[in-house]
């Protein structure tokens, strides 16, 4: 089994500018344009935990709270909160900023997935994750129901077996 690594040493921020080209008749970012730098970030941050080329397996709901405007910065920030054998959920939020106004606004939130592959395409063990702080250690803890949800959903994991969102639900 690999070393286990902190969250903090995935920590990956990105930042963008919001072109022309970028955004649609509204002159705001595409959505399209967001989860592909998004896609990018959170990418990274698995690499960085896992040292190794890591595939998209996942991406859990992405609702935009606020429009992203032409000139506005966009700043992601994405972190791996847990890892699974070879999969690693990764947690994602993104900010838009108004640089000469003054103004900066959350714009969206999503949980990632990533698995870990080795030269072949084969999924590899990953290390670990400790997490330190309040924030790290509640992402950690809720997790387990997150994967465990979204295995349902892919019909991969049967309702009945998923014991973390059992406990969640009280269902007997």
């Amino acid at each position: 089994m690999p070393q286990p690594k902190y969250a903090r040493e995935s920590l990956t921020t990105m930042t963008e500018m919001v072109l022309p080209n970028d955004t649609n008749t509204l002159n705001n970012l595409m959505g399209g344009r967001l989860l592909h730098w998004m896609d990018i970030a959170a990418a990274i941050a698995a690499q960085k935990h896992s040292n190794r080329i890591v595939v998209t397996a996942s991406v859990d709901n992405v609702s935009f709270a606020e429009p992203i405007k032409l000139g506005n910065i966009v700043t992601m920030q994405a972190r791996v909160t847990r890892a699974f054998n070879s999969s690693m959920e990764v947690f994602i939020e993104v900010w838009a900023e108004d640089i000469p106004a003054g103004h900066r606004v959350s714009t969206n939130r999503a949980f990632y997935t990533f698995v870990a592959v080795d030269q072949s395409g084969r999924p590899i063990e990953v290390p670990p994750v400790i997490a330190e702080t309040e924030d790290e250690k509640a992402l950690y803890e809720s997790a387990l129901r997150r994967r465990q949800l979204r295995l349902v959903l892919a019909n991969r994991l049967k309702p009945q077996e998923a014991t973390e969102l059992r406990k969640l639900l009280e269902i007997e």
